[in-house]
């Protein structure tokens, strides 16, 4: 279930980031990347400014926003480059679930 919803949303994402001139020509990988951890960037952002309300989802907080966007430039690339993420998600998930506490980590 979750990888059929998953795929149908990242569809909809890269046909919206198609429509939209975000791959005309080849894309460059690293630059995609960095776009990515920029997202995740603006995320702490918003938590060292209190995690106010977004100001373009309403119903939202900025930290749920900015989530919101690492995931769709996620589903953007992936579904882009034929990247089975929803099935590596679940993959990773289960192959946690038996890793030792804190995955043997201080931290």
């Amino acid at each position: 279930m979750f990888i059929k919803s998953w795929n149908k949303i990242a569809k909809r994402v890269y046909k919206n980031a198609v429509n939209h001139g975000f791959w005309q020509g080849e894309r460059n990988d690293g630059e995609t990347i960095a776009l990515i951890h920029a997202e995740v960037s603006e995320v702490l952002e918003a938590l060292r400014d209190g995690n106010p309300s977004s100001n373009k989802i309403m119903d939202y907080s900025s930290v749920e926003e900015e989530l919101a966007d690492v995931v769709i430039r996620i589903m953007d690339w992936s579904f882009g480059n034929d990247f089975d993420v929803a099935a590596a998600i679940e993959a990773k998930v289960e192959y946690n679930e038996d890793r030792e506490f804190m995955h043997g980590k201080a931290f």
